[in-house]
């Protein structure tokens, strides 16, 4: 990831967090890695959130092949004190909130659906950008295969 769309990932997800008035906000793919997080992270592991969160999705997917749907695009766990709104973002990334009763599930919600759509934009640049840079790579891996001995020969 490249530190300038991990800067705006970062500040995507930190508002996220202030206007959901959640308690935690975690980016996680798909692969249980954590990408980034806001709120009161501390009080969480977020490697263990990670993992189980992107095992819980795999789970739901297969329920969802069960019953003839492609996927559970969110899915929500609500406890006596604490909830959690797991979203797909973009195929490939879980959007994770943890909310008390100082927020609602429709202004989760609704942050989140306007979240998403920045955050697949961002995704967007990032894979263009890997993009541009693996076919850089590749020219330059070209050139550098070629000797001087080769361009001697060339021009004889």
């Amino acid at each position: 990831m490249f530190d300038e769309e991990y800067r705006k990932i970062q500040a995507v997800i930190d508002q996220l967090h202030a206007d959901a008035r959640s308690k935690v906000v975690f980016l996680v793919d798909k692969n249980g890695q954590h990408i980034a997080g806001s709120g009161e992270v501390e009080a969480i592991d977020a490697t263990s959130l990670a993992s189980l969160t992107a095992g819980n999705v795999a789970a739901t997917d297969g329920l969802a092949k069960l019953i003839g749907e492609k996927e559970f695009s969110i899915l929500f766990h609500e406890g006596k004190r604490d909830h959690i709104h797991i979203s797909i973002v973009a195929n490939r990334l879980i959007l994770v909130v943890i909310f008390d009763d100082r927020s609602s599930l429709g202004l989760v919600r609704l942050r989140v659906k306007k979240t998403s759509g920045e955050l697949e934009d961002i995704f967007k640049e990032i894979m263009e950008k890997a993009s541009r840079s693996q076919k850089s790579e590749e020219i330059e891996s070209a050139f550098a295969e070629i000797t001087d001995e080769d361009i001697d020969n060339l021009f004889g």
